[in-house]
């Protein structure tokens, strides 16, 4: 989450806040147990279908081992040649397959149990307003919560609609919006979502956006979301923005792009007072 904050210098005066002994009971009590007790689910739901798994191929394979030593133990009464020696093996394959199973169901109940230990604190941050946050640079970086919630919801419905799986993950800032799996060609999209309350006008990177686009070019997707406040309209899908010349901003750390979107594919233009987006000739559609 610090990623996307901007470092600048230390206030003369630091509010009273910065003064205060650290608020380790609270830290425990609302941060650090619920995170035990979610990983504890999301680890106990795992650790169950494992172990479903474990006894079922465990116990198929026993009683197949099962019915091995059977057969060679008829076959020996039967003084069939190679009987003692098959009988042997499946006695030994039957130990091995006790001692894997009873060595599993050891490990699955140590997975179990979650703890918190060696918490250690590396340091505390205090967050302030932006000593320019009215500047233009700084206020168009302000999110619009209802043209978020617009454009996510187009871009979900959209994604749904071409049978794709599709999970909102906007709030564990990941990097980006939404993960969406083609079950039946595996492919895998992590798509950041942009609206526009217009028809046009510029979208931002957050640096750890930005970082995640560069990282993982071969699955992540732009998708712009243009005239939220009026008509929602999905543009084309764009693939592996990082590609594109973002116009990094340096004061506020964040990236933007100009983007016009009438009633043709979306398209990237060039401004005179922010230089150049875009090579001509080049599109978004990817």
């Amino acid at each position: 989450m610090l990623g996307n904050f901007t470092p600048v210098p230390s206030p003369q005066e630091l509010p009273a806040v910065a003064l205060a002994p650290e608020a380790s009971a609270w830290l425990n009590q609302n941060v650090l147990q619920p995170f035990l007790d979610e990983t504890r689910r999301e680890r106990l739901t795992e650790i169950e279908h494992i172990a479903q798994h474990v006894e079922l191929s465990l116990t198929e394979l026993l009683q197949r081992t099962d019915d091995e030593i059977g057969k060679a133990a008829a076959d020996i009464e039967r003084n069939t040649p190679g009987a003692e020696g098959r009988f042997a093996q499946a006695e030994n394959r039957h130990a091995e397959l006790l001692a894997r199973r009873d060595r599993r169901r050891r490990e699955l109940e140590q997975e179990r149990s979650l703890t918190l230990q060696a918490v250690e604190r590396i340091a505390s941050v205090i967050v302030l307003p932006h000593p320019e946050r009215e500047a233009p640079d700084v206020r168009r970086m302000r999110p619009n919560l209802e043209t978020e919630a617009t454009a996510m919801q187009a871009v979900m419905e959209y994604e749904k609609a071409q049978g794709r799986q599709v999970y909102d993950v906007h709030e564990k800032n990941l990097g980006y919006d939404i993960t969406s799996l083609d079950v039946n060609s595996g492919e895998l999209r992590l798509i950041e979502v942009k609206g526009l309350a217009a028809s046009s006008g510029t979208i931002l990177l957050s640096p750890n956006e930005r970082r995640v686009a560069e990282d993982r070019r071969d699955c992540y997707w732009l998708y712009v979301v243009t005239d939220c406040g009026s008509q929602p309209t999905l543009q084309a899908p764009i693939k592996d923005p990082a590609r594109f010349p973002w116009h990094e901003v340096n004061k506020v750390a964040h990236y933007w792009l100009q983007v016009d979107a009438m009633t043709g594919p979306m398209s990237v233009r060039e401004e005179e007072e922010h230089g150049y987006c875009l090579p001509p000739g080049e599109n978004t559609d990817g």
